[in-house]
């Protein structure tokens, strides 16, 4: 990536005896600077939230080649741990059928991309769906590829279903391996769209499921209800039931998970809204019979379109690192939903259509890409987090290393749709702060993401926007959009860094400690 002049658009100023290319002296304005963050003061461990799990749409598309590279460019930038995919026991993964009357199970494409996401570093967070046509009591799908969400009038099939999958990938990886996997029971059984039947329905599921795999190996994680969306009293639905239910049946919880999109009915909420939810989540999960639990937001972006305008643009990128930020400490993990456009939800789309994946169809990266990407050179301490500012440090080399962004308070989500609009809210920030306690002359990297730089939104309709780019025009937004501004900054002679900018609306800024 091309280094460029950063006073283009912002001063970044660092008071060394050594100034790198792109960089100004600083003057006497410096040494008034109000805010001073202590870079050796006490932190705040935490759990990493933001790269724990990523969505991964549908199990049969994992058998694609496209998925698998979106996968590894995505495992190797942003370093995310677990993927979670619908649909492992659909009928395309083809894994029951009835052979004359006897039940008959073929794990060859279960395995396949299993195997795929392992040799990428990648674990599978296993969601328990559909429910194959054999199974199935009941006519009622959903979506194109026709999901079968109709629950059996018993539950015999599919406890011997999920029994013998449990067993296969035991006998195949190993428990060692599929002991650091999740189990979760079903997709969002509170929306119609994925559960033809009722909540006690799902509550029987729920017990069927758990006690099929602890019966395989007390070693496993299971954990639901998998709900769908918090209600406009900022409650998660199912949830208190769903532990109460499980509390009187004696049934196992290693961790409760939900989908705290930011939206009711379509309609935004207030910019902290997924922190509140989360906040109310952990606040539940610690009152419950199962304070332990782990709570896993097994789905989150800034709405449950998948064709939502807002995905493809630079806004939501400091939406991401807003709630992210603002969520340490509440849930084990946040999974944005997905790292592909591929997700086929509702059919192909053109090159940039709204798609809920850090990437498009193209291996067109989008800022969110570069949310995540950034979010994962963050340490495991928290110094500070606060109007924009956030910094960490690492642990073990004390690195240290801070996020800045400029997400106009006046927008209380991010709207669904309305991108280009969006550029004209909010005003330019001017950020100025002190970070103390770093090495003498330590150098820092400084990268900036912005609607020019890392970004190839615009300059894909200026070209008229393509519904298929031609290879070489792939390329060249493929190279774009990786094309942050970037330089470098070093600390002073007394270890102390001197940080001034301006950020226009939405920018996001990342500066990192190298060692």
């Amino acid at each position: 990536m091309e280094r460029r002049n950063f006073l283009k658009q912002a001063i970044v100023t660092a008071a060394g005896s050594a100034l790198l290319p792109g960089i100004t002296k600083a003057g006497a304005f410096w040494e008034d600077t109000p805010l001073v963050i202590d870079g050796k003061g006490p932190g705040k461990g935490f759990t990493n939230l933001w790269t724990k799990t990523i969505g991964a749409g549908r199990a049969s598309e994992g058998l694609r080649a496209n998925w698998l590279e979106q996968l590894q460019f995505s495992k190797k930038h942003c370093g995310f741990e677990y993927a979670r995919l619908h649909g492992i026991f659909h009928d395309d993964m083809f894994v029951i059928k009835n052979n004359n009357g006897t039940t008959v199970y073929n794990w060859q494409y279960v395995d396949e991309v299993y195997d795929k996401m392992l040799k990428s570093g990648v674990k599978p967070f296993v969601e328990l769906s559909f429910f194959p046509k054999d199974i199935s009591s009941g006519q009622s799908s959903q979506l194109w590829w026709k999901a079968h969400v109709t629950p059996p009038a018993d539950f015999v099939k599919w406890t011997d279903l999920v029994t013998n999958f449990a067993k296969h990938i035991i006998e195949k990886f190993g428990i060692e391996e599929v002991s650091t996997w999740y189990f979760e029971v079903w997709n969002e059984p509170d929306q119609r769209a994925f559960w033809d039947g009722t909540k006690q329905q799902y509550f029987e599921l729920y017990k069927a499921s758990a006690t099929a795999l602890k019966a395989v190996s007390p070693r496993l994680r299971v954990g639901g209800p998998a709900t769908g969306s918090f209600g406009a009293d900022g409650k998660g639905v199912w949830i208190e039931e769903f532990l109460a239910y499980c509390a009187t049946e004696k049934l196992p919880v290693d961790f409760v998970s939900t989908h705290p999109y930011p939206a009711n009915a379509g309609q935004p909420r207030e910019l902290d809204a997924t922190s509140k939810d989360l906040l109310w989540l952990n606040g539940v999960v610690r009152k419950s019979p199962f304070p332990q639990a782990e709570i896993h937001c097994t789905e989150w972006n800034s709405s449950a379109s998948v064709h939502d305008a807002m995905h493809d643009g630079l806004p939501v990128a400091a939406y991401i690192v807003k709630v992210n930020a603002d969520s340490i400490g509440l849930v084990d993990s946040l999974a944005y939903t997905s790292f592909s456009d591929g997700y086929d939800e509702t059919g192909a789309g053109d090159a940039f259509h709204g798609g809920v994946g850090l990437v498009n169809n193209f291996n067109i990266p989008k800022p969110s890409f570069h949310a995540y990407r950034m979010l994962h050179a963050m340490g495991d301490e928290l110094l500070y987090n606060k109007d924009g500012i956030v910094v960490t440090r690492h642990k073990e080399s004390k690195r240290l290393c801070a996020i800045l962004y400029n997400l106009p308070a006046a927008i209380k989500s991010v709207p669904m749709g309305a991108a280009e609009a969006l550029f004209s809210v909010g005003e330019d920030r001017a950020f100025n702060f002190k970070l103390s306690g770093t090495h003498p002359d330590a150098r820092f990297n400084v990268e900036i993401l912005d609607r020019d730089n890392g970004n190839a939104l615009k300059a894909f309709k200026d070209a008229g926007s393509p519904e298929s780019p031609a290879k070489d025009q792939a390329q060249t937004l493929q190279q774009m959009a990786m094309a942050v501004k970037e330089g470098q900054i070093l600390a002073s002679t007394t270890g102390i860094l001197q940080v001034g900018m301006t950020l226009r609306s939405w920018d996001v800024v990342l500066i990192e400690e190298v060692k």
